[in-house]
């Protein structure tokens, strides 16, 4: 973790953004009292990282694609 002054940061901040995306940990102080963590953003609209985030945690009835009696009257189905 590397802790840079206010000022400093202000002077040098897009080389602490290039340094926080690569992964290393910048802390922002104020008056030597850490203020606040620069860090990345990670892919929000990026698929890759929700994909498979449910597996194994829902499953599916093997009546799934069944209507009740009363719901495909209803529809007028039966």
């Amino acid at each position: 973790m590397t802790q840079i002054g206010m000022h400093e940061a202000k002077t040098q901040l897009s080389k602490l953004v290039a340094r926080a995306e690569a992964g290393e940990e910048i802390v922002i102080a104020r008056n030597g009292t850490p203020a606040v963590r620069l860090v990345p953003v990670a892919g929000i609209s990026s698929m890759e990282s929700i994909r498979g985030a449910w597996r194994g945690r829902v499953t599916i009835a093997d009546d799934f694609d069944e209507l009740p009696d009363d719901v495909a009257e209803a529809f007028g189905m039966r």
